[in-house]
């Protein structure tokens, strides 16, 4: 059948249809078979889309839909822009659409800032193509669901084609294909816009953090919801299993092999990984260019404004049985370039700069350059003068990489150095993302969306508006924990201190209990992973216990968080990581998740454990 006849008789036999029977129903075959089969023919490179189509889940949708998505951009019908057609309810007709997945959208804000947000995507996409200008901003579908209705604020452009005046197959093919070639133009731009990354977003201090946990708690899948807010899941997401035979930074990097005479570099999924993300940098309209600075010499670095940050997405590696490999040898070349990030604000305007991962005179090694460059994706011509750089300063690592790795302790695995320790934020995934049986099928909860650091050295300025303006509050909160881990294995130094203070910047505390709920997850992060040991070890030099020492200072440091029953909701401290699962458009205020805390629930633990065993550590 011809595309007019399928889209005929779909409509036209959609009211009758929804009275029988769902299963096998010819109705659902036509649709999901042979509507599917007529649009590939009219795609140049049908491999180079994803086509599905939908009659119902066991029983008949109110609407029928057909969409056709770009996997660089959305697996799922659920986020992104996608051309799709939707027929009416009552079989009227099927309107052609440029339409974007709202139930992330949904889940993000709630339905009613959903919708404003869907409104700011649809002018957004608009002004990007004028010819949009010929397609209509609304759709009617004639639904009583909810489901229904959503697809009908969805849509950045439609037409419709009345069941009693379907046009010819010339104008649907005609204008199917104008729709693809406006997609192929405003989808990754527009898709920028659709989910900021810096706002309404957790900023994070460090882009490294160790998910640990006992195995099934959902830490490789906590990776991939992050990604998956973004709206561009399959573009934003990779996922790498790390193998016990992992010894040195070539096999997470790649390496330069001569076994065919010339020398090639072999790269590896992580490095192109690393290459999309400096793409999506440059996509942005960021300017990547060449600086000389007095202090640092010639560098690649990346200059803008803050609001350019919103459009380039978080991209997120997750490093799956992290410490199946020891960690201090594959991982090395990163935990050290790491430290060499550095971002420069003058007001609203930033530089970012970092040391290479692949170094310039590795790359000068390379024989076939253009190899390399196409096996990294910087073959097109816009890459030119980017490429250019790369060959001369390297490639170090890009700002919006986040790299997420998820640990079991057990005796399979391998332990961590104070070195990975010190870089990371360590996270206690059953403390911070808790399994609740009760919320299987309700959530009470979900997690906020997180978003790559902006800060690498702590100032003033990032705390002016903070309620610890001048930071002499955290500074006086660290030298009281660090005097008792003076003269021990665990005394902090002067990159702690910064990373408190960028934690303080990140999350932007406006009141007493937010300050201390930093802090406290500070503890839970970045100090109390560090202590472990027997009794000898955990015995200060005053001969007194570690553990208690510690405790004692806290009572007073964190209070009243310390000291608050699980009924004094007004005392306890705000999770900075979860919200509650409201549906609507409420105030922020009221999505404010209180809960104990934290780091007093651990020392307790680690304390137990130190009086059972004579031995204790962070980890489970």
């Amino acid at each position: 059948m011809s595309l007019r006849q399928l889209l005929t008789e779909i409509a036209g036999g959609w009211v009758q249809a929804k009275k029988e029977p769902f299963t096998g129903h010819p109705i659902a075959a036509l649709l999901r078979q042979d509507l599917i089969r007529a649009i590939e023919k009219q795609l140049l490179s049908p491999t180079d889309y994803l086509i599905k189509a939908s009659a119902g889940a066991g029983n008949w949708a109110d609407v029928p839909w057909l969409s056709i998505l770009n996997p660089k951009i959305t697996e799922s019908t659920q986020s992104g822009i996608y051309p799709v057609y939707l027929f009416r309810s009552d079989g009227s007709g099927v309107y052609l659409s440029l339409g974007f997945g709202t139930t992330e959208l949904k889940r993000q804000y709630g339905t009613a800032l959903a919708r404003k947000k869907a409104e700011a995507l649809r002018n957004s996409i608009r002004e990007l193509d004028n010819r949009l200008d010929d397609w209509d901003q609304k759709v009617d579908l004639r639904s009583n669901t909810v489901l229904g209705q959503s697809y009908e604020w969805a849509s950045a452009g439609a037409k419709f084609y009345p069941l009693e005046n379907m046009p010819d197959e010339n104008t649907l093919t005609s204008e199917l294909i104008e729709l693809l070639e406006i997609y192929a133009d405003v989808n990754l731009e527009a898709n920028q816009h659709s989910m900021p990354a810096i706002s309404n977003a957790q900023l994070l201090s460090k882009p490294f953090l160790l998910l640990a946990g006992i195995s099934g708690t959902g830490k490789t899948r906590f990776v991939r919801e992050q990604a998956k807010t973004s709206g561009q899941f399959a573009e934003t997401y990779c996922l790498t299993s790390v193998r016990p035979d992992w010894h040195e930074p070539s096999d997470l990097l790649g390496y330069i092999s001569r076994l065919n005479g010339a020398a090639e570099y072999v790269t590896t999924d992580v490095l192109q990984f690393i290459a999309k993300a400096w793409r999506a940098i440059a996509y942005s309209g960021l300017t990547v260019e060449v600086q000389d600075s007095d202090d640092l010499g010639k560098r690649l670095v990346v200059t803008g404004e803050r609001d350019a940050l919103d459009k380039v997405l978080p991209y997120w590696l997750c490093l799956d049985e992290m410490n199946l490999a020891p960690v201090e040898q594959y991982f090395a070349d990163y935990l050290s370039v790491l430290e060499t990030r550095e971002w420069r604000w003058t007001d609203d305007s930033f530089t970012y700069s970092c040391d290479a991962l692949l170094k310039p005179a590795t790359i000068k090694d390379v024989a076939d350059k253009d190899k390399l460059r196409k096996a990294l994706g910087f073959d097109g011509a816009q890459y030119d003068e980017l490429w250019a750089h790369i060959c001369q300063y390297g490639l170090g690592i890009p700002f919006n990489l986040l790299v997420a790795g998820t640990v079991n302790m057990d005796e399979t695995t391998h332990g961590f150095s104070r070195k990975v320790i010190d870089r990371a934020l360590s996270f206690d995934f059953g403390a911070f993302f808790p399994n609740d049986y009760n919320d299987f099928f309700v959530p009470s909860s979900s997690n906020k969306r997180l978003s790559y650091p902006i800060w690498s050295n702590a100032s003033k300025a990032d705390l002016i508006n903070t309620f610890d303006a001048d930071g002499t509050k955290t500074v006086a909160f660290l030298s009281a924990v660090n005097g008792v881990l003076k003269n021990t294995p665990f005394e902090l130094a002067f990159r702690a201190l910064n990373e408190l203070l960028l934690a303080v910047a990140s999350s932007q505390p406006q009141d007493d209990l937010t300050l201390k709920a930093v802090w406290d997850d500070f503890m839970m992060c970045k100090v109390l992973p560090r202590i472990e040991g027997d009794t000898d070890k955990l015995t200060t030099s005053n001969r007194k216990d570690l553990l208690e020492e510690l405790s004692a200072i806290l009572v007073d440091q964190l209070a009243p968080i310390w000291l608050a029953s699980a009924t004094e909701e007004e005392k306890q401290r705000p999770d900075l990581y979860r919200e509650k699962a409201i549906d609507g458009d409420v105030a922020d205020e009221l999505k404010v998740l209180r809960i104990p805390c934290r780091s007093k629930a651990k020392l307790e633990w680690m304390s137990k454990r130190l009086a059972h065993a004579t031995f204790t550590s962070f980890w489970p």
